[in-house]
């Protein structure tokens, strides 16, 4: 405990260079040729190295799978990290990297937690080509989640700024305009759809497209309608939050399967990118992607599923 009159002496270390080197990390290529490559990213793989997470990310399995030397750079902040930059909260679109840049190619981010489609330019036309398709809000992206609860009503539009929460650094929140002193904010818009309603309305399926890319958009945006998603523990889907907005749902005899469930597998927010859709940088043809959730999203639903489900038209 720091009380007044105490001397602090601090040492501050000096940043120290990225490196970002070639690890044959397998990857999920779901379309590659000399221009673009299209990759399906696991949950919990960061996409660029960063303070703390140096190896291991999406950018040395590139640097592996297109035979890429080495890249070294000084470390730049990034919403992978625990804290987030000034500038994190503007549109995901990241600038062409110099050669001495640890993001080779990389145009978009999805969250350490986020599952899904994710787009790699090869070449600076591409990423280029690419960006601006970002910047003019032409990329088709569509995501699903699970949520704790439904949302009310189960479809609509959240048009709310996006900013740093005042009382935790490492987290965005959503300021509506009668919000008082919310510091920087930036616009954000989301689109959601209820697909489904699971486990007799203790939790949806739910259908997300961007209009904006703000840091943690979805996320915000799902806690700011009421209905975190399942497993956010940043953004209140906690694993409590869970238990408590499921289990008094349902009948006793799933209790069981559901707690093992909860506390095994609910392990990272259940949120993946279901869909991409963009113009390809060279040829001019409308590509477009999907991929269905991975096993441990998958497990969940199906869980929910066999409770009960409401398909939502």
């Amino acid at each position: 405990m720091v009380r007044c009159g105490d001397k602090v002496n601090c040492k501050i270390a000096e940043l120290q260079p990225l490196r970002a080197e070639p690890e044959d990390i397998p990857l999920d290529i779901v379309y590659e040729d000399e221009h673009v490559l299209v990759v399906n990213k696991p949950a919990d793989m960061v996409v660029h190295p960063a303070p703390g997470n140096a190896s291991g990310t999406l950018v040395n399995g590139i640097l592996y799978h297109c035979s890429l030397p080495t890249m070294v750079s000084l470390p730049q902040p990034s919403p992978e990290e625990d804290v987030l930059s000034e500038e994190d909260d503007d549109e995901e679109v990241i600038a062409y990297p110099s050669e001495a840049s640890v993001r080779p190619g990389i145009v978009h981010r999805l969250d350490k937690g986020t599952s899904g489609l994710l787009v790699v330019a090869k070449d600076a036309h591409s990423h280029a080509h690419l960006a601006e398709q970002f910047k003019n809000r032409t990329i088709k992206r569509v995501y699903v989640s699970l949520t704790c609860g439904v949302p009310s009503p189960d479809s609509g539009r959240v048009e709310i700024p996006i900013g740093r929460d005042l009382n935790n650094r490492i987290r965005m929140a959503a300021f509506p305009p009668s919000a008082s002193g919310k510091g920087k904010t930036r616009y954000a818009a989301s689109k959601y759809k209820t697909i489904e309603i699971l486990a007799n309305g203790g939790s949806a399926l739910v259908e997300w497209r961007l209009e904006t890319g703000r840091t943690h958009q979805i996320r915000v945006h799902a806690k700011y309608l009421g209905v975190p998603l399942l497993g956010d523990e940043l953004y209140g889907g906690t694993k409590g939050m869970a238990t408590s907005s499921i289990l008094p749902r349902v009948p006793t005899s799933f209790h069981g399967s559901l707690q093992r469930l909860i506390s095994s597998v609910l392990e990272r927010p259940c949120l993946h990118a279901f869909s991409l859709g963009f113009i390809h940088p060279y040829t001019l043809e409308n590509m477009h992607f999907s991929r269905l959730p991975p096993p441990d999203f998958a497990e969940i639903l199906n869980q929910l599923r066999e409770i009960s489900t409401i398909k939502v038209t």
